[in-house]
């Protein structure tokens, strides 16, 4: 995950603010629309460092900005995505690459809007990570997917052969900006990048679980429970079933790792052994 740096940091809030506000006024379909509109944006930015460098130079007036803005992109987006782009221009930003890392957020938190409209927020959040566990299992089909020798229309038609009746509408558009946008990134550093956005629609912390057995209702309950009251905020858990780990359970989040597997603990007592 890329840290932004101080300047952008503020940015992003401010426009998340803007965001938030443009939102509140949009139906689901509007949503979905907004966003997909925003994601074109990203697309001319992370193709263009000169738009980059001309929408964040602090020398060049709010009104040369916006005539850029409205000559590049005229009524190919709608009139939000525009206004919040030229918001965006008028903020400051470590670097001009981190303008691009700015709206590419936003996009994703519009189609999160857009699910969560739908009731399909839960839904968007298990099925990100369930494709993730998908690329994990089946290399030739991730492959196939990251390879650069192929055109993307025909990697989104395999993924869409592949997901087709199975993931709500919001989930497909993300995955089909994950295969086209990766922005010299994986598939899989682009998903995780996105499935943390998407987390931050609800100010929750995604929390990775790797237990050897299913845990029961109740005892994810606690599980939740335990985290929310350590990281002082709700906290979201996708549980993966991995026999490998023996016992006990191992929790990823964010940058920390709390591994209480069995198949850790007989790790530390052999290097306690060896020592």
């Amino acid at each position: 995950m890329k840290i932004l740096g101080g300047a952008s940091r503020t940015a992003v809030i401010a426009l998340r603010k803007s965001l938030a506000d443009t939102l509140n006024n949009q139906s689901a379909t509007e949503s979905a629309t907004f966003a997909s509109d925003l994601f074109t944006i990203l697309t001319v930015l992370s193709s263009s460092i000169g738009m980059r460098r001309a929408l964040t130079d602090n020398a060049r007036d709010a009104g040369a900005k916006a005539e850029l803005i409205s000559n590049l992109f005229g009524k190919n987006i709608s009139s939000p995505a525009q206004v919040l782009l030229a918001t965006a221009s008028g903020l400051r930003f470590s670097s001009p690459g981190e303008l691009a890392d700015a709206i590419e957020h936003l996009a994703v938190e519009a189609e999160s809007a857009a699910a969560e409209k739908n009731n399909e927020l839960e839904k968007l959040e298990k099925e990100l990570f369930d494709f993730a566990r998908v690329l994990v299992a089946n290399p030739d089909f991730r492959q196939a997917l990251n390879t650069s020798a192929d055109i993307d229309a025909n990697k989104v038609a395999l993924l869409e052969s592949v997901v087709k009746g199975k993931y709500v509408s919001s989930t497909v558009n993300l995955l089909r900006r994950v295969i086209t946008l990766r922005r010299g990134r994986s598939i899989d550093a682009t998903l995780a990048a996105y499935s943390h956005y998407v987390s931050i629609r609800k100010d929750r912390l995604v929390a990775h679980v790797k237990s050897a057995v299913k845990l029961t209702d109740t005892q994810q309950s606690k599980l939740v429970s335990a985290l929310s009251k350590q990281m002082g905020k709700d906290v979201h858990v996708n549980i993966e079933i991995d026999p490998k780990i023996l016992g006990g359970i191992s929790i990823r989040y964010a940058d920390e790792v709390i591994d209480a597997s069995i198949v850790n603990r007989l790790a530390e007592a052999g290097r306690a052994l060896v020592s």
